[in-house]
């Protein structure tokens, strides 16, 4: 070692820390012993290595794929057949409250079966949380040290998922004082200890121990002795540690240390908006090779233009002691290819031997430009291949056999690898040729019990319910993902963009410091992530995008990732949302959450050569996603246009308890500061895997089989790009105003990809029926479903499902109600209120105050409270009403005074006879909010015989109020009328701009059943295009409203919880039920938006600009024995 000069004496008297940099600048990390660094480490006021950008690693081995390490090929072969045993049953097994933690540990245990060469450190550890790096116990790492008054934490797991510290959610700020690369000296700081025995048939073998993640830097020691540092929160690192591990046979145990810094220079580099979380949390695991092993390894296939050979390839890279590092000639290296699909079988009757396989590849002669690899290759040729794709996702199985001088083996290492072609065309990329399209999503790994740490089952959930859903393409927003999930993408077939860990979004709010990607002193931490990544990822078929990163601004950095890519991987391209699609690192277009109308003027733009694909779209935060089918009619339209992916997958909501019970919180449930509040629950699924209501209309968007109503018939299109329709059976149901017309099979031929089948009307099976219907509204609804089950669903799952509007011979004609010759209605003034009665039937009683239905009674039975039916012009704020700032349409209506507080006053009142039979009432009111007078309202009321009342309504709102949120009426049904039935869509919530997969039909629910528990309280539960709505009793009494004169469906919800109790509440758990059931009857309800949750992004034909409306409804009481449909089709006398 290098002695230093008088001058760098001089200096380190001056400032250590500096000295500390020097030495390692002119020495160099790899060549600092365990206890020089530990000296340095153990100096508090000497150079901190987690605040050093440049030291991010030491003694770490080169990032690789996971090894696994077989003895046999048999050994291999039957792990990859247990291995891929895996379909929706295992789904099932999902856990998400407190058994996850048990679960964590036994999946990671399960991860090593069928190795004999790994062994998992998965369970409880010793654990201490200290304050900071510099207030961790003396000495914690030696054996010595006594641990047994520390706690117990479970390993893999986030720390403060455990009581531990607190989460700490944020989107774009740094969770501590931003100075980089510098982090606060109070850093709570994790130190974990665990005893391990080494199998006694591990004897003469190689050492490796392999952390699969760790957040977010960390020291670890092996028997006191200090084997490595590293820092990169979602990828791995490795350290050999045979020279620190107790003989075999030896009866000491031996002791794992790790110090876990919960900030580094690291977390700058780690800025998604995602919560932050400590610790161990994915396997850590100790691996066994022989002397010379097989590091690394690297599949590739080149398929010819027809696709019909595959030249193959692998790249090969030993490892041998360093005594003989370069001396490796005794060994032969065997490449052999098993197609997986047939492996099972062959297994199982073939007991003790070894299938053939389809290909064994041979040595070949070093490439061109190879010089430096310290590797081999081996090649061979496969004849028609079996392609891998989302639709078909063929696997092969590739074991590497390493054999001695006398062809006896020394170890296997396998894997999955799949033949596919990812190219680029003119504004198209291209799988196996083909412009698939990518019906994509972005998903964090989250769990709402133990937080990062991932389970089996739920990430096998997570791909059940894509595949369901018609999701097809994955984003691993933004980070690499555990190993596991990308075999399972693999096997389920979903193409990934697999993400490099990076994002510095925080710096987008500061001038003060420069970014990261234009600093070279940050180079090396954001190289080594993007090829940490490559590395261990790169033998996925599954992958066919690399991505930079996310947010985290563009300079040279980037350049140079970009450039290291290309050169070591060529069969992908790149992705890289940040600087815009203009930069060369970006193959690409790919922005996120642009308006519909530029990515079209995008994908028309003849100077843009690249596919656009956008990274991120349709903000799924709380009641949202409306638009999305207007993209997917751009998107299935234009050329150039080819996906994208929503964000996001899962609300980021963590279980907590709350006063004795668990629910799910957010940002600041835990104190944390700073935090973005609920800006993590931006899923289209619940913390549990429970679908949000918009995943039906992702599914319907998202469906590849599209049928289209022609002129004189349907058009049935297979938008898959390489499965045939021979799976499926269609059907079809005719229904006329809600009721089963006929329904039965649909004989379609087998349709090819991108191939269509058109049925003529006259010739179809419902034809006759369709013409002989009188129904005012006619619907044909096409089913596809699968014949048989797959690896993701039970047969019956439905596929495919569109609704059809058919012209109507409009034959039939509604009767008029007749009413008695011979009125019994009685007229009484008492007090402020006028009672019209009919006796043993019903009793209205007006309030001449405030000019309302106060009181209405039928059968026996009370119907309404005395609150009132009332125009109604506000909604409880949804995330996508309050984002924009001052320019939130939620900003704009507190300006405006149009909240919960709108009133009605009454400025006239009058009482009509119209006949014997019939009374109107007219009414003129002003809509106030805080003395400012909003709209006025002219309202009337006309009371029949029958029972019926027709409400009318004109309503004149102020011209320079800004668009208003709903425009209708409100009243409180007495809570026994909790059954809801209605003919509009459903069944699921849906709003005027998110409701194409919402059928139109007779739907019928519990007003319990309706409510949609949103985490934070917003407008929900809505039904869109409602004609008719009947509330009942058990016994079938209740209260009938619906469209009337001419006025087109209605917006319709019915809650428990009423308006203000939604805008109050901050939780879903802290609503309280009202003593009554709200009903809203909406003429117009403002869309729901998604574009974004940030900026008012409702389209323009989904708001309700303040013009003049007029609109009428029909309210009438019903028995038993009523059919709603009847009292629909039926018309008052004029």
């Amino acid at each position: 070692m290098r002695v230093p000069t008088a001058s760098q004496y001089s200096l380190f008297e001056r400032d250590p820390c500096s000295w500390c940099r020097l030495f390692f600048t002119r020495v160099g990390m790899t060549s600092l012993s365990p206890s020089g660094l530990l000296q340095i480490v153990g100096n508090s006021s000497c150079w901190k290595a987690w605040e050093d950008p440049s030291f991010i690693k030491w003694r770490k081995r080169e990032a690789h794929v996971p090894l696994r390490s077989h003895d046999t090929i048999e050994g291999s072969l039957k792990y990859w057949c247990d291995r891929n045993n895996v379909n929706y049953s295992d789904a099932e097994k999902a856990v998400w409250n407190d058994d996850a933690v048990s679960a964590a540990l036994e999946s990671a245990a399960s991860w090593v079966k069928g190795l004999p060469f790994v062994q998992s450190l998965s369970g409880y550890w010793r654990f201490f949380l200290a304050s900071s790096p510099s207030s961790v116990p003396s000495n914690f790492y030696e054996n010595a040290f006594d641990d047994s008054n520390w706690d117990s934490l479970p390993v893999p797991s986030n720390w403060q998922m455990h009581g531990f510290d607190r989460p700490i959610y944020t989107n774009v700020t740094y969770p501590f004082p931003m100075n980089p690369p510098f982090v606060p000296s109070e850093n709570p700081t994790g130190c974990y200890r665990k005893h391990f025995r080494l199998p006694k048939e591990w004897k003469g073998r190689r050492i490796l121990l392999h952390f699969e993640a760790v957040d977010s830097a960390y020291f670890a020691w092996v028997n006191g002795v200090l084997v490595g540092y590293s820092e990169d929160s979602r990828l791995p690192a490795e350290f050999e540690i045979t020279e620190y591990c107790h003989q075999l046979g030896s009866d000491k145990e031996n002791i794992l240390a790790v110090q876990v810094m919960r900030w580094s220079n690291g977390s700058y580099l780690e800025d998604q908006d995602h919560w932050w979380l400590s610790g161990i949390h994915r396997d850590v695991i100790l691996l066994s090779k022989p002397q010379v092993f097989i590091t690394d390894y690297f599949f590739k296939a080149n398929l010819s233009e027809d696709f019909r050979v595959a030249d193959l390839e692998v790249e090969v890279e030993l490892d041998a002691p360093k005594e003989n590092a370069g001396d490796v000639s005794c060994v032969a290296i065997e490449a052999l290819l098993y197609e997986s699909t047939t492996l099972s079988d062959k297994l199982a009757s073939e007991i003790n031997s070894v299938p053939p396989s389809v290909v064994d590849m041979k040595i070949k002669p070093e490439p061109p430009g190879a010089y430096g690899f310290p590797g081999h290759w081996l090649e061979g040729k496969l004849e028609n291949p079996k392609l891998w794709s989302s639709e078909q996702p063929n696997l092969y199985t590739l074991v590497i056999v390493l054999k001695d001088s006398a062809g006896n083996v020394i170890e296997c290492e396998s894997c999955q690898v799949g033949i596919r072609k990812v190219a680029l065309a003119h504004k198209q990329m291209l799988v196996n040729g083909l412009p698939v399209v990518i019906r994509g999503v972005n998903r964090h790994e989250h769990h709402p019990r133990v937080g990062k740490t991932n389970i089996e089952a739920c990430m096998i959930k997570d791909l059940v319910l894509m595949k369901q859903s018609n999701i097809n393409a994955v984003r691993n927003s933004h980070y690499p993902q555990h190993p596991r999930w990308y075999e399972l993408c693999d096997i389920f077939g979903v193409y990934v963009i697999d993400e490099a860990n990076i994002e510095t979004h925080g710096f987008f709010n500061t001038r003060k410091f420069k970014h990261p990607a234009e600093e070279p002193n940050w180079a090396s931490a954001m190289l080594d992530r993007g090829i940490g990544m490559v590395e261990r990822d790169k033998n996925h078929v599954s992958i066919i995008v690399w991505s930079l990163g996310n947010e985290a601004s563009y300079g040279p950095n980037h350049s140079a990732m970009a450039g290291w890519i290309r050169g070591r991987d060529s069969t992908r391209i790149l992705h890289y949302e940040g600087g815009g699609s203009r930069t060369s690192s970006t193959d690409l277009v790919c922005p996120m959450y642009m308006r519909v109308w530029d990515i079209v003027k995008i994908a028309k733009d003849p100077s843009e050569n690249r596919p656009l694909i956008l990274c991120e779209y349709s903000h799924a935060m709380g009641n949202s996603n409306g638009n999305i089918d207007e993209y997917w009619d751009a998107i299935d339209n234009t050329f150039g246009l080819q996906g994208g992916f929503i964000w996001d997958w899962v609300d980021q909501g963590l279980l907590k308890d709350f006063n004795g019970t668990k629910h799910w919180a957010y940002g600041g449930d835990f104190g944390d500061e700073p935090n973005d509040l609920n800006f993590c629950l931006n899923g289209i699924i619940w913390p549990d895997r429970t679908p949000h209501p918009a995943v039906h209309e992702v599914k319907y968007v998202y469906q590849p089989l599209k049928v289209v109503l022609l002129q004189d018939g349907i058009q049935i299109k297979n938008s898959q790009f390489f499965d045939t329709t021979k799976a499926f059976e269609f059907s079809w149901i005719l229904q006329g105003d809600g009721n089963l017309i006929g329904s039965g099979l649909l004989d379609v031929p087998i349709i090819a990809p991108q191939k269509d089948y058109v049925i003529k009307f006259e010739s179809s099976p419902w034809n006759t029926l369709w013409k002989q219907c009188e129904a005012n509204e006619i619907y044909l609804t096409i089913i596809t479903k699968l014949k048989h089950s797959t690896r993701w669903v039970k047969e019956g799952h439905v596929f495919a499902s569109t609704q059809l509007s058919l012209p109507a011979n409009n034959s039939s004609i509604s009767h008029v109600i007749e009413m008695p010759k011979i009125s019994s209605v009685a007229k009484e003034y008492v007090g402020d209120s006028i009672i019209f009665s009919k006796k043993d039937a019903w009793e209205i009683k007006i309030n001449t105050k405030t000019g309302t239905i106060d009181n209405w009674k039928a059968n026996g039975k009370t119907l309404l409270t005395e609150k009132g039916i009332f125009p109604c012009f506000y909604r409880a704020l949804t995330d996508n009403d309050k984002g924009g700032e001052s320019n939130s349409y939620a900003s704009k209506w507190k300006s405006a005074s149009i909240d919960a507080n709108i009133s009605t006053h009454l400025e006239e009142f009058s009482v009509k006879d119209l006949s014997d039979h019939s009374f109107q009432i007219s009414t003129r009111f002003l809509a106030k909010s805080s003395d400012s007078i909003l709209m006025t309202i002219e309202a009337k009321y006309t009371i029949y015989e029958s029972g019926d009342v027709i409400l009318e309504y004109n309503v004149n709102p102020k011209d320079d109020l800004p668009p208003l949120p709903r425009v209708g009426i409100v009243f409180h049904a007495v809570k026994e009328f909790n059954r809801v039935s209605w003919y509009g869509r459903g069944p699921f919530e849906c709003y005027p701009d998110r409701k194409s997969s919402a059928h139109v039909g007779v739907y019928e629910k519990n007003v319990k059943d309706m409510h949609v528990p949103y985490i934070v309280p917003s407008e929900s539960s809505g039904r869109a295009d409602v004609r008719w709505v009947g509330l009942r009793n058990e016994n079938g009494y209740g209260l009938f409203g619906s469209i009337y004169a001419g006025s087109p469906p209605m917006q319709m919800s019915a809650s428990y919880y009423g308006l203000e109790e939604l805008d109050r509440a901050t939780h879903n758990h802290e609503l309280i039920e009202g003593d009554d059931i709200e009903v809203h009857l909406d003429h117009k309800h403002m869309g729901i938006g998604g574009d974004d949750s940030w900026s008012p992004c409702v389209h323009d034909k989904y708001l309700i600009p303040p013009v003049p409306y007029s609109f009428s409804i029909r309210m009438c009481p019903i028995l038993p024995s009523s059919s709603c449909h009847e009292i629909f089709k039926s018309q008052l006398p004029s």
